[in-house]
């Protein structure tokens, strides 16, 4: 069964969303605090984490930095301020993605199921590569940048490259298509699973951070291109 620790300091909130997470089938493991988070994460190994940014002892965005030291599980985000600068922040911190509160019960669900897709899409690579046959492709490589779509690594010009998850869904995608624009509304689509594409600003986040790892000059960028009125591609 999935598990999902959820942080948050409101009792009510907490109770809520352990029982919607519930009736949808997933293990839910609660905390309300910074400290008892961090231990939960790494007892329990969680295979994704609804994370607020207030809490008590230690914030969240202290905790999502002190996981991505040694863990790549997906952490979503919860926060109440809606300000750009907070949710970069996040983003800049290692989370995969952030929901303002209030938010809907669909919405949380979607977000959840679109991180966990992630997960589950590098498992079934790692048991596909293990067998003879089928054979698939597991690296993709472009223009000095290498990917290894079931360890998860990167290279450029033989050089590891550290990159958050998400990062690495929205470089494989694009090198997977390289040479074709896609929108950021699309990108929102087919990397995150979102169907409301209105705020694209994850994808502008993800993509600087793309050309300050991968590009020798990020101002000028020659692998991951934008296409004026169009969007985002990587060179072919």
């Amino acid at each position: 069964m999935t598990k999902i620790l959820v942080v948050d300091d409101q009792p009510l909130l907490l109770d809520t969303l352990r029982r919607v997470l519930g009736t949808v089938g997933f293990e839910v493991q609660t905390a309300d605090d910074g400290e008892s988070a961090l231990r939960l994460a790494r007892e329990e190994r969680p295979d994704l984490i609804l994370l607020d940014v207030v809490l008590p002892t230690i914030s969240g965005l202290e905790v999502c930095r002190i996981l991505r030291k040694d863990s790549s599980v997906p952490i979503l985000m919860l926060t109440a301020m809606d300000k750009e600068v907070d949710k970069v922040v996040g983003l800049e911190m290692g989370a995969d993605d952030y929901l303002t509160k209030p938010f809907s019960v669909r919405e949380l669900l979607a977000r959840v199921k679109a991180l966990l897709r992630r997960v589950e899409w590098g498992q079934s690579l790692e048991e596909t590569a293990a067998c003879a046959e089928p054979v698939v492709v597991s690296r993709l490589r472009e223009n000095g940048v290498e990917v290894d779509l079931v360890s998860r690594r990167t290279v450029r010009t033989g050089v590891p490259v550290d990159l958050k998850p998400k990062e690495f869904d929205l470089l494989a995608f694009l090198m997977h298509h390289r040479g074709q624009a896609f929108p950021p509304g699309q990108l929102l689509t087919e990397v995150w699973g979102y169907q409301d594409t209105s705020d694209t600003r994850t994808v502008v986040v993800h993509i600087r951070r793309l050309r300050e790892k991968l590009e020798n000059d990020p101002s000028q960028p020659k692998l991951i291109q934008t296409v004026r009125g169009v969007g985002y591609r990587f060179w072919q």
